[in-house]
C-alpha cells in the first residue's frame, strides 16, 4: 500500500468517525425531545449517559487528527479536511451537550407533564435533525451549495422559538403559578435553537473546506430574546 493510499484510507476512517458521532447526536435529539413529550425518566437518563459516548468520541477524533497532521504534514487540501473533521467534532459535542440539557430538564420536571401539548417543539427538532444529516451530507461530498442551503433552514428554527416564547408568555400571564413549567419548556426550545445554530457553524466548515475562505452566516429571524 502507497502512503497516498493509506492516507486517503485514514481520511476516510476520519469521515466514518465523524459520521458515527452525527448518528449519535441525531439519535439523542430525537431521544431527548420524545422523553420530553412522554416525560420519560428512564429515557432520560439513558441520554444523560449516553453523552459520555459522544464526549469520548469527540476525543478520539481529535487525537486521530493531530495524529494525522504530525505523522503526515498534509498539503491545504488535506489540511483542511482534517480541520474540518475536528471542527465538526466539536459542534457535535456541543449540540449532544443541548441533547443532555433537554434530559436534564426533564428529569427536573420529575415525571410533570408539559404546560401545553408539544408541536413546535418535535418541529424545531425534526428541522435541526434534518439541518444535521443534511450538512454531515454535504461534508462528504464538499457541496457548497447544500451547505448554504441548510443553513438558511436555521431561520425556520429560529421563527418556532420566538413563536414558542410568545405562547409561553401568554401562559404566564394568564396564570403565574405555571412560570417554572413554562420556563422548562422554554429551556427546552432554546437549547433545540441552539442545535441549529451548531448545524450552521458546520455549514460554514464545508465552505472552508471547499474554497479555504471561512465566512459566517447570518440568521434573518436570529431571535432577540
Amino acid at each position: 500500500m502507497t502512503i497516498r493510499v493509506a492516507f486517503d484510507q485514514a481520511l476516510k476512517e476520519l469521515r466514518d468517525d465523524v459520521l458515527q458521532m452525527g448518528s449519535r447526536v441525531n439519535t439523542a435529539i430525537d431521544d431527548a425531545v420524545r422523553a420530553l413529550k412522554e416525560s420519560n425518566l428512564a429515557l432520560a437518563g439513558q441520554i444523560i449517559a449516553e453523552d459520555e459516548k459522544i464526549n469520548e468520541l469527540r476525543f478520539e477524533i481529535e487525537e486521530h487528527c493531530v495524529k494525522l497532521i504530525a505523522r503526515q504534514q498534509p498539503m491545504a487540501g488535506d489540511l483542511r479536511t482534517i480541520l474540518t473533521a475536528m471542527n465538526i467534532a466539536l459542534e457535535l459535542e456541543r449540540m449532544g451537550d443541548h441533547a443532555k440539557g433537554i434530559a436534564v430538564i426533564v428529569q427536573r420536571m420529575g415525571g410533570e407533564a408539559p404546560v401545553k401539548p408539544l408541536i413546535d417543539i418535535p418541529r424545531m427538532a425534526n428541522i435541526s435533525c434534518d439541518m444535521l444529516r443534511q450538512s454531515l451530507d454535504a461534508f462528504l461530498s464538499g457541496d457548497i451549495e447544500q451547505a448554504q442551503a441548510v443553513a438558511k433552514r436555521d431561520d425556520e428554527v429560529d421563527q418556532l422559538y420566538t413563536e414558542i416564547f410568545q405562547e409561553l408568555i401568554e401562559i404566564i400571564a394568564a396564570d403565574t403559578t405555571l412560570i417554572t413549567r413554562a420556563m422548562f419548556l422554554l429551556f427546552a426550545a432554546h437549547n433545540l435553537e441552539r442545535i441549529a445554530d451548531r448545524v450552521t457553524n458546520i455549514c460554514e466548515r464545508v465552505i472552508f473546506l471547499s474554497t479555504g475562505r471561512l465566512s459566517e452566516f447570518h440568521s434573518e429571524n436570529e431571535p432577540n430574546i
